[in-house]
Order: structure tokens, then sequence, then C-alpha cells
């Protein structure tokens, strides 16, 4: 299953909600939330920083990720990004591809 991490910040109102749930209750909801489409939680992470919250999980696809990113900035109260993840494996595959692509300008096109 693909993996994603989700980064969010939370509203004003949004991390007033944060306080009265808790972290381990916005956990829960994160959680149920994967397992309604489907997806999986690997992990939540608060941090300090520009974003509030990480969260490290599993969907179905593509198409998954992004309902759930869309219905959760739709409350308004947590602006969202969505990350897609590659494993090594993935990425070792990604390189091994030979393709021709012609850069901004360029008058030849370059083999990768």
């Amino acid at each position: 299953m693909p993996k994603f991490l989700i980064e969010a910040s939370y509203s004003p109102e949004g991390l007033r909600g944060l306080a009265h749930d808790r972290a381990s209750g916005r956990e829960a909801a994160i959680k149920d939330a994967l397992a309604g489409v489907g997806g999986k939680l690997e992990g939540v992470y608060f941090a300090l920083g520009e974003a509030d919250v990480y969260a490290l999980c599993d969907c179905p696809d593509h198409v998954t990720a992004a309902a759930l990113s869309l219905a959760v900035s739709a409350t308004g109260l947590v602006k969202t990004r969505t990350i897609s993840l590659l494993t090594v494996a993935e990425t070792d595959k990604a390189l091994a591809m030979k393709l021709s692509y012609r850069a901004p300008g360029g008058s030849k096109a370059a083999k990768a």
C-alpha cells in the first residue's frame, strides 16, 4: 500500500479543539478516518516549528489520500500537505527507468 506523510498545521480554533480533544484524541480520530477508507496509521508526531503535526500512514491509493486530505482541510481547522513517499526499492526502480527529456530552452534531449 502506498505510504504518505501528512503534514498539518492547526488554525487558532483548531488548536483550541486540540486542547479539548488532547493529542491522544486526535490520534484516535486520524486512525479512525484512515481505517474508514482502508488505510492504516503508522504514527502521529506533534512538532515544534512550521507544522504542528505529522502523520505517517498507508492509504490504498493516491485518490484516497487526496480525499482524506481534502476532507480534513475543508473543515478550515487544519491546513494539510500530503507527501507521497517511495520505498528504497521504488526509488531504485525509478532510477533504472530510461527516458528522454528535453530541458526547458534546451535544444536536445538529455538521456537519463
